[in-house]
């Protein structure tokens, strides 16, 4: 990785001053990851929100933080079976890498439209 952030200052100095002082350009409310998946067994679509603050797990190289890392275990509500995502983050917390196993990642465009298509189908 080519990105080295202290520990907890994250993109540098001048964004701790901005943050600290309140100026420039502020973040959007939801400071969030929204991924969409849908199950490769039974094609249920699944919505995960990812907090960038709290739910990724930092790693680290000598006292500095090298980047983040998330493991998400993801399950549907129609046949119960565990999807596992992969993220990769360079030390600002921007994506670089996603992998899924037991399933696929769709847009939101796609989840929605499944969503509408298909009723749920869980058992009562």
């Amino acid at each position: 990785m080519d990105c080295v952030c202290p520990a907890g200052v994250e993109g540098g100095g001048m964004d701790f001053l901005r943050r600290l002082f309140g100026g420039g350009a502020r973040r959007p409310a939801d400071d969030a990851l929204h991924l969409y998946v849908r199950c490769s067994h039974c094609g249920a679509p699944v919505h995960v929100r990812i907090n960038l603050r709290n739910d990724l797990l930092a790693e680290y190289g000598d006292d500095l933080v090298e980047g983040y890392r998330l493991s998400k275990e993801i399950m549907d509500d129609r046949c119960f079976r565990l999807m596992r995502a992969e993220l990769v983050f360079d030390c600002n917390r921007r994506e670089l890498e996603r992998t899924i196993t037991g399933g696929e990642f769709i847009t939101r465009e796609e989840s929605e439209q499944l969503t509408r298509q298909e009723p749920n189908t869980r058992p009562d």
